[in-house]
């Protein structure tokens, strides 16, 4: 079951990446990017990417950021948090079937219990009454749902203003607007209510940076690594040296 969910996923990634461009399957027994394993990023379109990361730096700064700045200004906390709730519940689907793709059934279920609790009782998803009844939010995506199946990244991309994706990633935008046409829409309001909280920390990412590209790119392709291994952090296991080797050594 598991050979035949992988080969599945690997078909429809693959065949898809033909008609998007670029990507690869793993080879047999690799397993998704290690933390901290840069050395396997491709990026054969940087001087492009690097373009466009400057052009997003740039709208950042005079567009985004001041328009920002001025909804958190004008706007109330509660209704800041109902709009990134609304934009995060629509989400949930999407979280569902990329679960079941991984033969993740717990979190599909959950996915779904959130959506219709906080579709119903959360009028709508301004308010997360799933949380508030324990049902926490894991979400997933068809480039997370890949990865896990065994599809690399294949070549970074830069998209203008949307920023950092990969190959894998990006059609599994593609795959998931085919079938949900609200998807890209979706997608949007959410990294928009996501930036709003968190722009302080992304400005700080790259304040000091001598190379902010690599930085963005960096830190987008091992967050991909870390959601795709679902959190889990692999170590490299450092062998112990017994008292006796070390006085033999020492003499």
């Amino acid at each position: 079951m598991v050979l035949l969910k992988r080969l599945t996923l690997g078909a429809l990634f693959s065949a898809t990446l033909l008609v998007v461009g670029g990507g690869t399957l793993l080879a047999d027994g690799d397993k998704p990017l290690e933390d901290g394993d840069q050395k396997k990023i491709s990026d054969p379109l940087e001087g492009l990417n690097r373009v466009t990361s400057g052009f997003n730096r740039i709208f950042r700064k005079v567009v985004a950021d001041p328009l920002i700045t001025t909804y958190k200004a004008v706007t109330p906390d509660p209704v800041e948090k109902g709009i990134s709730n609304f934009a995060s519940n629509l989400t949930e689907p999407v979280t569902a079937a990329s679960s079941l793709l991984q033969g993740d059934t717990d979190n599909a279920s959950k996915a779904m219990g959130r959506f219709v609790v906080n579709t119903t009782a959360g009028m709508g998803g301004i308010s997360d009454t799933a949380s508030d009844l324990n049902i926490k939010e894991t979400q997933e995506d068809l480039g997370q749902a890949a990865g896990a199946a065994g599809v690399e990244g294949g070549a970074h991309i830069v998209l203008p203003i949307l920023g950092p994706t990969n190959m894998r990633d990006v059609t599994g935008d593609v795959l998931t607007t085919l079938i949900n046409p609200l998807h890209t829409a979706t997608t949007a309001a959410n990294a928009g209510t996501s930036y709003a909280e968190n722009k302080d920390e992304i400005e700080s990412l790259t304040k000091d940076s001598i190379d902010p590209y690599v930085v963005e790119r960096n830190a987008y392709e091992q967050n991909r690594v870390y959601k795709i291994n679902n959190g889990e952090t692999r170590f490299i296991e450092i062998p112990d040296f017994d008292d006796e080797d070390s006085d033999t050594a020492s003499q």
